[in-house]
Order: structure tokens, then C-alpha cells, then sequence
């Protein structure tokens, strides 16, 4: 039997179409589409109170990074290490084909990259150098040639971490640019920004609505809501761990929601306890309080079976499993973002330092599509070939009749015409149009 020590409403994916950011964001859309730079120009004062340049050049980009700590430095380029080890994993992992299906005929397959990605890497309430990781890092590593990242100033000031990790990622034009004006400027394009093919990069409700407007005309990564974790956790699980893991993410903002389903009433009791005692200790916790008031969660199933199932109703970005066994999961699960094994793996882990990649799907949206990863930038592609003509008559036999079901009469001419030349088949049509020509 399931019980609630702490209940919450769940998020749904339509609860992102607010209409009055819908409509704001279609309105500065249009307007840079009409005035391009002096639009953004114009939005970058009103929403970021930015009057400096926005493209940085490499001097600049070099005295920014002059001024930081060397150990921010090193530590960059750790995780990005890591980051770019997992991506070229994947990469390896995709292997161009080709098949002859039939004498003479082949099919293949190739991984493409897109020509150019926009990557953006949000600022407002936090310098998110790791995001700068896996946008920029990720399209490098599947090899698109034109990486762009924009970054809002924080505060009046060019964030010089986040720069610095744009760089270091391998971008090759990095804009001081946030906000719904940096992601719609690097989609349609204006005087100074070529357009980009494909974005990626978490943002706040506006970017999220942005992305959504214009998805279509460029190609987005995911539809990003507010952040999400779920633990599953055993009598065995340490309470401690397990609500200050939840308040990680918490913190995120105020409508992340925070879930722990366990099989222990004790434990989850134990863990609000912990919760309750560590909310006013935290500097975040203007954040991580009305998310775990409003939207934080406890239940408590009859055993594990129980709670994998519940969990996958979730579906859930983030999903922690402090078992004895917590590989179980990797059979029992599977909709979710992201899995993180036992209490060693925490989900800050996967946003900071550990090298996968932390876009991921929120709002349900793990039920169809997995996170951001160097496939992501690649475009399957497909061609064809047919160098034996007596296979090429065999299928425009086949095409023929099978076009003619569907009504489809110059689809089944294709395949006559072939049928024609290679095997002498005779056709009606074919004769009446030799006729003609030969009376012309």
C-alpha cells in the first residue's frame, strides 16, 4: 500500500506554455527578425542592462582569462577531460554502413554533422560554466565546424568562468548575449551573427519558450523545464545523504520538484527531519525551500518492484537509487534522463564534474527522448545505389505494381521506364510516347 508523508502536485509538460510568455517572446522574436542587431541591441539593455560589446575577440577572451585563478583553470579543464572522453565514446560508437541488399544494389549509411550550433550557456541566477561543457565540447566532438555560444552578463559583468569554459570547449564565437534576444539572434540571424542550424543549452522559461517558437526553423535539443530528481531508496539508504542530494537539485529553482520513494517509513520520515533541519542553513535556499515546499515529495512503497514502477511514471531527469543493489535498476527502469548508482553517484556529479552529459529531458519528456549527446549534432543520412542494370529492371518491376496500388502512376513510371531499358519489357505508355516523338 502506498503512503504520502509528503505530497505534492506533479508537473506536466503543458504547464510550460504560459501565454504571457508566449506572447512577449513572440513579440521580440518578430522584432529581431524585422531590425536584427539594433533589436538585440535594444533587448540587451532592457532585460540584461548590457551596454558593451557582444562579440568577444581572442584578446579579450585571453585578458578574461588572465584573471582568473589558475585552479579554475585546472579544474575546467578536468571536467571538460572528462566531458570530451564520454562524447568521443559515443562518436565511436556510430559507425558509417554500407549493405548490398541485392546483386548490384547498396545502401549506406552516414553520420553528418550539422554546419553550425548555437550553444547557450545561461547566466541569470548562476555562472553555469558546466553547461558550456556539454553544448560546445559535445558539437565539437561530433564535428560540426561553427560552434557559437552566448552567455548572459551576470550582474553588469562579463562572467569570466564561463568564458573561459566556452573557450576551452572549442568555441569559435563566444557573445556576451542572453536571453530570448541571444537565442533568437542566433537562429534567424541578423547583420553580424550568421544563422545556426541546431541549439542546445538550458535557460529559464523565456529561452525555453524561444526554443520552442522557433524549433522548426532550427533544430532544438530538447524542451528543458525546471529541474528534476527522484530518489529510490531502501531501508538501507543513508537519510543524510539522501536530503541533501535532494536539496541539490532543489535549489535549482523554485518549481524544481523533488521526489524520494522508499520502502522504509523510517527512513522517510528521517530524511524530512534532515531536510527541515538544513533548509535555513542554505545560501540557496530562497530557492530550494518553496521548491521542496511546493513540489517536494515523500512515498513510501511495499517493496522495490513497487517504487521502479512508480519511479517510471515519473519519468523523471534525474533518478538516484540508494539500494544494495542499485544495478538492479539499469533492468527494471526505463524512463528516465539520467540513472546515478548507488550513494557515491550523486546527481551534482552529473551537472558538475563526472562527464556525462547534464541536458536532459524534464516534464515527462524521458518517455520519448533521451538528453543532449554528440548523436544529437549528427544527421543520419542514407544513400543509394544500383550499378546492376538486370536489379534495377527487378525493382522497377516491383516499383510498378506496388505504385499502381497506391494510385501513384509516376512512381510506377520511374520503375517501367528502367524495366523498359534493362529487361525490354513493353509498356503502353512508353509506346505511345515513342509514337509521338517519332511523328514530331
Amino acid at each position: 500500500m502506498t503512503l504520502h508523508l509528503k505530497s505534492a502536485p506533479s508537473k506536466a509538460f503543458t504547464d510550460t506554455a504560459q501565454t504571457d510568455v508566449a506572447d512577449s517572446v513572440r513579440a521580440v522574436i518578430a522584432d529581431i527578425r524585422a531590425n536584427g542587431d539594433g533589436a538585440v541591441r535594444t533587448y540587451a539593455e532592457k532585460f540584461d542592462k548590457w551596454t558593451g560589446g557582444f562579440r568577444l575577440d581572442d584578446d579579450e577572451i585571453a585578458q578574461i582569462m588572465a584573471g582568473l585563478d589558475p585552479q579554475v583553470i585546472e579544474d575546467i579543464v578536468f571536467v571538460q577531460t572528462q566531458v570530451r572522453d564520454f562524447a568521443q565514446a559515443q562518436r565511436d560508437s556510430l559507425i558509417d554502413i554500407e549493405m548490398e541488399t541485392l546483386p548490384g544494389v547498396f545502401l549506406g549509411q552516414k553520420h553528418v554533422p550539422v554546419q553550425a550550433a548555437g550553444a547557450y550557456i545561461p547566466g541569470g541566477k548562476y555562472p553555469l560554466t558546466a553547461s558550456a561543457h556539454m553544448t560546445i565540447i559535445t558539437a565539437k566532438v561530433a564535428g560540426v565546424p561553427r560552434v557559437v555560444a552566448c552567455t548572459p552578463p551576470i550582474r553588469g559583468e562579463i562572467p569570466a568562468a564561463t568564458v573561459a569554459a566556452m573557450k576551452l570547449a572549442g568555441a569559435d564565437e563566444i557573445y556576451i548575449l542572453g536571453g530570448i534576444q541571444a537565442v533568437t539572434a542566433m537562429a534567424v540571424g541578423t547583420e553580424t551573427i550568421e544563422p545556426v542550424n541546431l541549439i542546445a543549452g538550458p535557460g529559464n522559461a523565456y529561452v525555453a519558450e524561444a526554443k520552442r517558437q522557433l524549433f522548426g526553423e532550427v533544430g532544438i535539443d530538447l524542451f528543458a523545464g525546471p529541474t528534476e530528481i527522484l530518489i529510490i531508496a531502501d531501508e538501507h539508504a543513508d537519510p543524510f545523504f539522501t536530503a541533501v542530494d535532494l536539496l541539490s537539485q532543489a535549489e535549482h529553482g523554485p518549481e524544481s520538484p523533488a521526489v524520494l520513494i522508499t520502502t522504509s517509513e523510517a527512513l522517510g520520515r528521517k530524511v524530512i527531519e534532515h531536510i527541515e533541519a538544513l533548509l535555513p542553513g542554505m545560501s540557496t535556499k530562497d530557492y530550494a525551500e518553496p521548491a521542496w515546499r511546493d513540489w517536494g515529495q515523500v512515498i513510501v512503497v511495499d517493496d522495490l518492484d513497487e517504487a521502479y514502477a512508480l519511479a517510471d511514471t515519473f519519468a523523471f531527469e534525474h533518478v538516484q537509487v540508494f539500494t544494495q543493489n542499485p544495478r538492479e535498476a539499469l533492468e527494471k527502469m526505463h524512463d528516465y534522463g539520467a540513472l546515478f548508482l548507488g550513494e557515491n553517484t550523486a546527481v551534482s556529479y552529473g551537472d558538475k564534474v563526472i562527464g556525462t552529459n547534464h541536458v536532459l529531458p524534464t516534464l515527462g519528456a524521458a518517455r520519448y527522448t533521451g538528453g543532449l549527446w554528440v548523436g544529437k549534432y549528427l544527421r543520419t543520412v542514407t544513400y543509394q545505389e544500383i550499378i546492376d542494370p538486370a536489379s534495377s529492371a527487378h525493382l522497377g518491376d516491383v516499383l510498378g505494381r506496388a505504385a499502381r496500388v497506391e494510385l501513384f502512376e509516376g512512381h510506377a513510371r520511374s520503375g517501367d521506364a528502367r524495366s523498359w531499358r534493362h529487361a525490354g519489357r513493353s509498356f503502353d505508355w512508353i509506346d505511345a510516347a515513342i509514337a509521338v516523338e517519332a511523328s514530331a
